[in-house]
């Protein structure tokens, strides 16, 4: 496989890793104000996303791609507040432990990152089309 089509391949799967995060930061996002269901239940449960690099098997090329989506174990921060139906015996309801300023930076750094992998891309296409234009 040509030189060109390892660094496509390598470029897409960081698009697609990118896509991954991006959906993981979305879903934390939403759910930003999630409580449980039940009275002392516990809320939202913030998700990260880590990557590995791998072998594409087609290609040969070095790629990134998903390690796994894991929970993060920080603690929940309570909130008192009696009259909700997720109170606890003393009053207090346990909140996401979802920070949006953190999700926002991660939104913008997969953004970049996205970007970055797109521009390669183009690039490599461009330098494809070259290529074809000197063998005419």
């Amino acid at each position: 496989m040509d030189s060109l089509s390892r660094i496509s391949a390598t470029a897409a799967s960081g698009m697609r890793a990118q896509g991954d995060r991006l959906r993981i930061v979305s879903e934390n996002l939403a759910n930003a104000s999630s409580t449980a269901q039940t009275a002392g239940g516990d809320p939202y449960q913030r998700k990260t996303i880590s990557f590995e690099s791998a072998t594409d098997p087609s290609t040969g090329a070095a790629i990134v791609q998903s390690a796994g989506v894991l929970r993060d174990d920080a603690d929940f921060t309570l909130r008192y507040e009696p009259s909700h139906p997720a109170a606890d015996q003393n009053g207090y309801i346990k909140m996401p432990n979802v920070n949006p300023l953190i999700e926002m930076s991660n939104m913008r750094e997969a953004a970049r990152s996205y970007e970055a992998n797109l521009s390669m891309l183009d690039k490599a296409r461009d330098m494809r089309r070259q290529l074809v234009d000197l063998l005419k």
